[in-house]
């Protein structure tokens, strides 16, 4: 029977092995198991980063209710309007509307201008809307008789609120409207002679019949 060769590697020092652990080092691979009666091991993982605190104030600057859903007792700030007039800026006006009507057989429009207005624009857009009215405003039988007398008047107390301002400059960079003639020096306001001159006739007409 032969014997075997010698092992040229026996008896040779075993290199330490590198990923052996020390006495007593815990195996990272290998969960802890809880002791009987005490606290659960939290188990940490190497890769785990702390998680960011949410900050106090998520809107360092909180914005600003609506006003419409603003607390009644902390009412929302107003901007004031315009108070000068509405068409040249001057200060001193008065918030009066100026009216004009026409009337063409079945067809009728109104037209409106709302203020406020200074003296020199509201007196300029008075006589403009009243001769558009003498003129046009007598066309149809309500007109006739009921809207064009009523815009008239109306013009007629708009044009003593607007004598009442006293003259204003107007706002820098703006201008204020010419006022131009008087209605009665305006050829087209003597139109409206036609179908007054008609209605009386008319009227003549009806009252002889009566009592006739």
């Amino acid at each position: 029977m032969s014997t075997p060769p010698p092992n040229p590697y026996s008896g040779a020092p075993v290199p330490p092995n590198p990923y052996a652990q020390g006495p007593g080092a815990p195996n990272p691979y290998v969960q802890p198991q809880p002791q009987p009666g005490g606290p659960v091991p939290a188990q940490q993982s190497p890769y785990a980063q702390p998680y960011p605190q949410p900050h106090p104030h998520p809107h360092p600057h909180p914005q600003q209710p609506h006003p419409q859903y603003a607390h009644p007792q902390h009412p929302p700030y107003l901007v004031p309007g315009p108070t000068g007039c509405r068409n040249c800026g001057a200060p001193e006006a008065v918030n009066f509307a100026v009216r004009a009507h026409v009337g063409v057989l079945v067809v009728m429009r109104f037209h409106r201008l709302d203020g406020p207005f200074c003296r020199r624009c509201g007196r300029a857009l008075v006589r403009i809307m009243t001769t558009k009215t003498l003129c046009q405003g007598w066309w149809s039988p309500l007109s006739l008789v009921l809207f064009t007398p009523f815009t008239l008047f109306w013009n007629l107390i708009a044009a003593a609120r607007f004598a009442k301002l006293e003259p204003s400059d107007p706002a820098p960079g703006r201008q204020q409207l010419d006022e131009g003639q008087p209605v009665h020096a305006r050829p087209l306001a003597y139109v409206a002679i036609v179908p007054l001159l008609w209605a009386v006739w008319v009227i003549t007409n009806i009252i002889a019949d009566v009592s006739g």
